[in-house]
């Protein structure tokens, strides 16, 4: 195994200023072989998920790449999250490879939900089109974002607002109560499946997507009640987030998942749990990260700009992102040379033993495959 220089990456915000304390806003890990400068790096971010140690960064750095893991002020605090915010705090950690770390082509890694978030970046980057949400005032940065060489998804699903409504319980009838429930819907409901008939799985999901709707009118209106107060945003809890019928039924879209499984456990137990993505959210940061119908964290369109070399990797294994979310997003890609490939392995690439291996081996050839000078 090649030494692996890691170095710390603090740097100012064009959002918001450094922190009391002494912290930047914008923070990372940048990871390289030792005794080189590569030419060809990777930057990986996420809507909260700390990535600044992201478990491919020593791999890549043992072929001969750079890997900046990156955050932004966002994370760990995903409930005041804001898309315009973070996409120029990204632009942060790119403009810092281009002009510090010496980095000729820089490849955007979408990874988990950073593949939409690393898709609406690049997306910003070349044509402009991201807007502040309701009541915040438009950043200056944002229209001056570097773009990247090279797009690559990993394990990745087609966006915020779509993997939650996917996930949510359409079964809650007040949202103020987690255990309200209408049988009729209820996925744990031995009467309802598994398996799950085809007219069940086409209300469920209509269901789902009327929920989604029904917060989106609630955090509007609360918002414009809020005008002329002295609040600016609040806060509110979401329960019932671990229950797509896929997590439970693996006879819907089979793959080599364990079955009745997410990523914290079994379905039912996580689903009447406490964690969770989206279970925190400002009215603001629901418009801008979870709605179907405000939020601009939905793939498809940012992809559809990214017109440089693409890749998908989708893991077979993988509990809660599916065959259907990494075609989805291969076909959205804009780019004419894109390349979709699966490997059996876990989310994470945890299991079998190897997979990072094999990921990182699949990548950087890909890479490799796509540079006239190499690293």
């Amino acid at each position: 195994m090649a030494d692996i220089v890691r170095e710390f990456v603090g740097l100012p915000s064009p959002a918001i200023g450094r922190a009391g304390a002494g912290g930047h806003p914008c923070q990372g890990i940048y990871h390289r072989p030792a005794g080189q400068a590569p030419t060809t790096a990777f930057i990986a971010s996420h809507y909260n998920v700390d990535f600044s140690e992201h478990y491919l960064a020593s791999y890549l750095a043992e072929r001969g790449y750079g890997f900046l893991g990156w955050n932004t002020r966002f994370r760990g605090n995903e409930a005041n999250f804001l898309l315009d915010h973070a996409l120029a705090e990204i632009g942060v950690g790119v403009r810092w490879l281009r002009e510090q770390a010496g980095v000729e082509r820089v490849v955007l890694l979408g990874n988990s939900g950073g593949g939409s978030l690393m898709a609406a970046y690049h997306s910003q980057a070349v044509e402009p089109n991201v807007t502040p949400v309701t009541g915040m005032r438009p950043l200056a940065a944002l229209d001056d974002l570097p773009p990247g060489d090279l797009f690559v998804a990993l394990a990745a699903h087609s966006g915020r607002p779509e993997v939650l409504t996917a996930w949510l319980d359409p079964s809650v009838t007040d949202e103020r109560d987690p255990l309200s429930v209408d049988p009729a819907l209820d996925p744990f409901n031995p009467g309802n499946g598994p398996p799950y008939s085809a007219d069940f799985q086409l209300r469920y999901r209509g269901a789902q997507r009327e929920r989604n709707d029904r917060i989106t009118d609630w955090a509007l209106a609360e918002l414009d009640a809020l005008d002329g107060t002295r609040a600016r945003d609040k806060l509110f809890l979401l329960a019932r987030n671990w229950a797509d019928l896929r997590m439970i039924d693996p006879s819907i879209e089979p793959s080599d998942r364990r079955p009745n499984w997410c990523y914290l456990g079994e379905p039912v137990k996580a689903n009447y749990g406490v964690f969770g993505v989206g279970m925190v959210s400002t009215l603001r940061t629901w418009l801008s990260m979870w709605s179907l119908r405000t939020s601009q964290c939905i793939a498809a369109p940012h992809l559809a700009r990214i017109a440089v070399p693409s890749l998908v990797v989708h893991a077979t294994a993988d509990a809660c992102v599916y065959d259907s979310d990494a075609r989805r997003i291969f076909d959205a890609v804009g780019a004419a040379d894109k390349t979709l490939e699966f490997i059996k392995a876990d989310h994470y690439l945890l299991e079998p033993d190897g997979a990072r291996d094999q990921a990182a081996d699949l990548i950087a050839a890909w890479v490799a495959d796509r540079s006239l000078a190499g690293s």
